[in-house]
Formats: structure tokens, C-alpha cells, sequence
């Protein structure tokens, strides 16, 4: 099924791309995490990223990489997103992400978001090739913008992955500066406490700061 939308996925995005790329606006952004998590999932103790992003009239696409230790994660992604004066927001994407070491396997998404105002909700579907043994899982996420920079998330997996997390957090701009303060709690299946036979869930508090260019 993830093969059928990707295709459809991108042929749309393909003829959004040639009106938007004749008109936009390219950005770049580096940062660092004291530790970088996704998903609840821990990927590194101190990483570094760097990326680029283009934007035109509800189109975006970008490029964004981070050091995973073995090698590099390198994510692709595109998508098209509306927005109205009384809050309403919708968008539909795909991002691929993919991995220059041994650290993980590719994993291809398509995205779709609803938002009203102080709420969003994300939902994905994806495939994750699974160094040959491929998998199918969702991925969906509640996010509250709690207004003056702080935030309430919590997301799951379902299908072939398990697993669910809830962060807190807050966000602020300091001398042109992004900055952040979160703190994530991740359940035994997404964490990487305690053994494989015993595994615990765990809790970490991260430190981001970045620079949009």
C-alpha cells in the first residue's frame, strides 16, 4: 500500500514543484541536541544537524541530516499544506529517511496533518525496509501548542511497531537563536533502559539550540 501512495504522492508533488520552484523563499538551519530523540526513539547522545528548506504558496521541500554515530541520517521530504483565517490547517507529504551507515534501515512515510488553532494532529503510514525484512507501521501524534513557547505532544505506533511516548517542552527565540528545553517519557518499547529481556521505560531531558539562516 505505501508503494501506491508514494507513487501517487509524488506525482503530485512533481507538478506542484515545477509552478512553486518558480517563486520562493530557501532557508538553512544547523543545530545541536544534547540528545537527539524522534519519536520517543533515542538516537544519539549529542548530535549535530544541518538542513535546507524551500517554500512557495503551500509547497515545501527539504533536505535535513543529523549524526547518528555509524554514519549519517539523511531525510528527504516534500508536501503541500493549507491554511484559512479561523485556524483550520491540513496538509498531506512524504518523507523518506535514510541512512549512510549501519545505524538503521530506510524508512518511507507519507504524512497527513490536521490542525485547528492550538491543535494538531499528525498521522502517518510508512514502510520500514527492515535490512530485508520489511515492516508496515502507523505513527500518530497529538501536539498542543500551550501558548508563550510551551507545548504538549504524545504519539504511538501501531501495526508491526509498538510503542507510545509524551513530551513537554518549551521553545523560544534568544538573540536570534532557537532555543529549547524538553523532557520526553518513553514507554519500555520505545526505550533503551534496562535489557532486551527486561526492558524499562525512561525518561530524558534534552537541550536543543539552532539557527535558521
Amino acid at each position: 500500500m505505501i508503494n501506491k501512495f508514494t507513487v501517487g504522492v509524488l506525482l503530485v508533488g512533481s507538478s506542484m514543484c515545477a509552478e512553486a520552484l518558480a517563486d520562493g523563499e530557501l532557508s538553512y538551519n544547523v543545530g545541536f541536541a544534547s540528545e537527539y530523540f524522534y519519536r520517543g526513539v533515542l538516537q544519539k547522545v549529542g548530535s549535530v544537524s544541518t538542513g535546507m528548506d524551500y517554500t512557495n504558496k503551500g509547497f515545501s521541500a527539504g533536505v535535513w541530516t543529523a549524526d547518528v554515530g555509524d554514519g549519517l541520517e539523511v531525510d528527504g521530504y516534500f508536501g503541500y499544506g493549507i491554511e484559512n483565517d479561523a485556524g483550520y490547517s491540513a496538509s498531506i507529504g512524504f518523507t523518506g529517511y535514510y541512512y549512510t551507515g549501519e545505524f538503521d534501515d530506510t524508512y518511507k512515510e507519507i504524512n497527513l496533518n490536521l490542525g485547528y488553532k492550538v491543535l494538531d494532529v499528525e498521522h502517518s503510514f510508512g514502510q520500514w525496509d527492515g535490512f530485508g525484512d520489511k515492516q508496515d507501521y502507523t505513527y500518530t501524534a497529538l501536539t498542543v501548542d500551550l501558548s508563550k513557547g510551551f507545548y504538549g505532544k504524545y504519539g504511538r505506533f501501531d501495526k508491526d511497531f509498538d510503542g507510545e511516548y509524551f513530551e513537554a517542552g518549551y521553545k523560544t527565540t534568544f538573540s536570534d537563536l532557537d532555543v529549547g528545553i524538553s523532557t520526553i517519557f518513553s514507554s519500555k518499547e520505545l526505550s533503551d533502559e534496562g535489557t532486551d529481556a527486561n526492558p524499562k521505560a525512561s525518561e530524558s531531558l534534552i537541550f536543543t539550540i539552532g539557527k535558521t539562516f
